[in-house]
């Protein structure tokens, strides 16, 4: 009889080094706005699905839209100037 065991070593999901560093926490900080404007517009979109259209619905879809459009602009314009120049278009 073959036993299925788990070695500790190999499980190594909570370990010191796995852990986000400085730059990413700053960049999903950074991101933050996009990503709530996402859940609100994936929020509209399901609020719209759950029963038949209407035009309470088709506002706060294109609200949600319009807020995500804004906030992509916004991260574009103030990560622009951080990118390097340089390197292929």
């Amino acid at each position: 009889m073959n036993h299925i065991v788990t070695v500790q070593e190999a499980v190594t999901a909570f370990a010191d080094w796995i852990e986000p560093m400085d730059a990413e926490l700053d960049a999903i900080e950074r991101e933050m706005p996009l990503i709530l404007a996402d859940v609100d517009l994936i929020d509209a979109q399901i609020i719209a699905m759950d029963h038949a259209p209407n035009d309470v619905d088709a506002r706060r879809t294109r609200r949600a839209l319009a807020r995500v459009l804004a906030e992509r602009a916004n991260l574009s314009n103030r990560t622009a100037g951080t990118i390097p120049a340089g390197g292929a278009a």
